[in-house]
């Protein structure tokens, strides 16, 4: 069952950039990476480093897939599910995504 949550408005992410959200019990990083309506989610905790700062990372794109590095340690986290290019053991949790009126909004279900 879908558990979708308004987060905020599309136009509150600048184009390139991330946000971070509180979502429930979770700290979610929003990212835009253009100007399209196209969002991604990801938990906003950097499991490296155990802060949250994803959100502040680098939106980058390598062999056609976009990543995000942690502003910390520099470690790649996938946009579309979270994997970390680096190690395999320290992916993060990916949330599904819609654009419903304007507004992003992230499926909380697990």
């Amino acid at each position: 069952m879908k558990n979708w949550q308004t987060l905020c408005a599309l136009e509150d992410i600048t184009p390139g950039c991330g946000v971070c959200a509180q979502a429930g019990e979770w700290q979610i990083a929003l990212f835009r990476p253009d100007v399209q309506s196209t969002v991604f989610a990801l938990n906003n905790i950097d499991p490296f480093a155990q802060a949250s700062v994803l959100s502040r990372g680098i939106i980058g794109e390598h062999q056609g897939e976009l990543w995000v590095a942690s502003p910390l340690k520099k470690q790649h986290f996938r946009l579309r599910d979270g994997l970390c290019m680096e190690d395999e053991a320290f992916n993060i949790e990916s949330f599904e995504v819609q654009i419903s009126g304007g507004n992003v909004q992230v499926n909380l279900a697990r």
